[in-house]
């Protein structure tokens, strides 16, 4: 994601159109530990478990499970847990070690595991037993994922403001600065009728949620809980990158004249899962934990601006002919959601001016919304990440506004800010409120309907893809098909 995002900034600052400060660069510091290295074990199966399908409530939640049963989805065994006796296997081989070699700084530990995947996460500073660990018999694949770097930057706090600016207020524009955005895709109407997203849950994977406890914008926005899911986890949730302050402002916001968001009234999870301080896959790893805990606590929609192609000292890692939904991990891992009854909905990513130009990586996955950028006269916007797919499906799905979107910021102020990180939590709203507005249907036939009642539906391309959703349109077609 962050080369993206450097490639981004050229672009903003080329066009004068960024309003970050070009500040000094942060002091750096040596990376706590030392030198240590994450595994990845893909495990033959789940043998030797204590889990069964038939007590799901044992590791779901009952919002998760009512959700499936809603939309007539069974659990598989992709749903149960990794093996609890292969975890115990890797955990005794893990405190042996750290028993007999006591001058390693970073202990061998488990940091994490994927159900889907059937994956676990261990973190050591001895290569030699991350190895032998992969030469267990229930042990089917090993890859390294992480390498600590040599230093890291030292965080500054930011200060927020506590009261917006005078320019801020559009007296008499209910939506303030946020009109244009909601309007392009007719939610305000659904907004009219009533539709704002209560009831419906929103999980936002990203990386980092700057001030979001502190911004006077966020103190009625309804914020169920947060998790981090890098490790080691931040000290300080609320002081990482405010990127996911800036999604989460499109969706939740909800200051009259000053900046309403397309779904004041769902709940929100902030599920920080991207390692600013490095770029490496094992932040697939994080982001698939991410999908699953917003999966077990019952989330009904995820909107994740992140998107991979390249990693830290890795040439070569990905090509394009890997966009196909099924070769990279965190689009595997995407392309089940919909099968849970959850609905992505994921950026195209910034690549369209760089060399990569297609889209990033999960932007790929099958059953998804991948949401591309426009500008205010409805014309892509040239770092637009486009389609199609490596096996010819239509990418993006729909466009919306971009270049730039209307943002609250870190800082607490609203600002303008260019991005499919930003033109997708836009869609994400109003996918919560069309969602709301139809109940009973399922995340499939929701993401069916929002590309059928969009106005290149007819004839797409691999630039805009089905083109603008009418979320207004959308909502009458499906009552009239329920």
């Amino acid at each position: 994601m962050r080369k993206a995002l450097i490639l981004l900034s050229l672009i903003l600052v080329a066009l004068t159109i960024s309003l970050t400060s070009g500040a000094t660069t942060p002091p750096k510091k040596k990376y706590p530990g030392g030198k240590c290295y994450i595994y990845r074990y893909t495990l033959e199966n789940k043998g030797e478990s204590s889990y069964t399908l038939d007590r799901p409530q044992r590791w779901l939640s009952h919002k998760s499970i009512e959700r499936r049963k809603k939309q007539g989805l069974p659990l598989d065994s992709t749903d149960l847990p990794v093996s609890t006796g292969y975890i115990k296997a890797i955990e005794r081989i893990a405190s042996e070690a750290n028993r007999t070699t006591k001058k390693l700084t970073v202990p061998t530990q488990i940091i994490g595991t994927s159900r889907w995947n059937n994956t676990v996460l261990v973190r050591s500073a001895d290569t030699t037993l991350l190895k032998q660990i992969g030469q267990q018999a229930y042990v089917k694949q090993c890859e390294m994922v992480w390498t600590a770097p040599d230093s890291i930057e030292r965080k500054i706090k930011v200060k927020p403001n506590f009261e917006f600016n005078p320019w801020d207020s559009v007296h008499g524009s209910p939506y303030g600065h946020g009109r244009e955005q909601i309007e392009m895709l007719n939610g305000h109407r659904l907004h009219g009728i009533g539709y704002r997203g209560k009831g419906i849950t929103i999980a936002i994977l990203d990386g980092g949620f700057m001030n979001v406890d502190q911004i006077p914008a966020f103190q009625r926005a309804n914020i169920e809980g947060t998790k981090d899911f890098v490790f080691p986890n931040s000290p300080l949730f609320y002081q990482e990158t405010d990127h996911g302050t800036k999604v989460l402002s499109t969706m939740a916001a909800n200051e009259p004249e000053v900046f309403v968001g397309t779904a004041p009234d769902a709940r929100y999870w902030l599920l920080r899962c991207e390692d600013q301080q490095t770029e490496q896959p094992v932040e697939e790893d994080y982001w698939a934990m991410a999908a699953e805990f917003a999966d077990s606590l019952g989330a009904d929609i995820i909107t994740s601006s992140l998107g991979y192609t390249e990693y830290d000292n890795r040439p070569g890692y990905y090509r394009q002919s890997d966009l196909d939904g099924r070769t990279a991990l965190i689009s595997r891992t995407a392309s089940m959601l919909a099968q849970k009854g959850i609905i992505l909905v994921n950026s195209a990513g910034n690549s369209g001016m760089g060399p990569w130009k297609k889209i990033t990586f999960p932007a790929d996955a099958d059953n998804t919304i991948t949401v591309g950028a426009l500008n205010p006269q409805r014309v892509n916007a040239p770092f637009s990440g486009v389609g199609p797919t490596q096996d010819m499906r239509v990418k993006p799905d729909v466009m919306a506004l971009g270049s730039p979107a209307c943002l609250i910021s870190g800082r607490g102020g609203v600002i303008r800010d260019m991005g499919t990180s930003f033109s997708t939590p836009i869609v994400a709203g109003l996918v919560a409120c069309l969602w709301q507005s139809l109940p009973d249907k399922t995340a499939l036939e929701i993401i069916n309907l929002i590309r059928q009642n969009s106005n290149s539906y007819q004839r797409p391309d691999n630039v805009y893809g089905y083109g603008i959703p009418n979320f207004w349109r959308a909502y009458m077609v499906g009552k009239i098909d329920n």
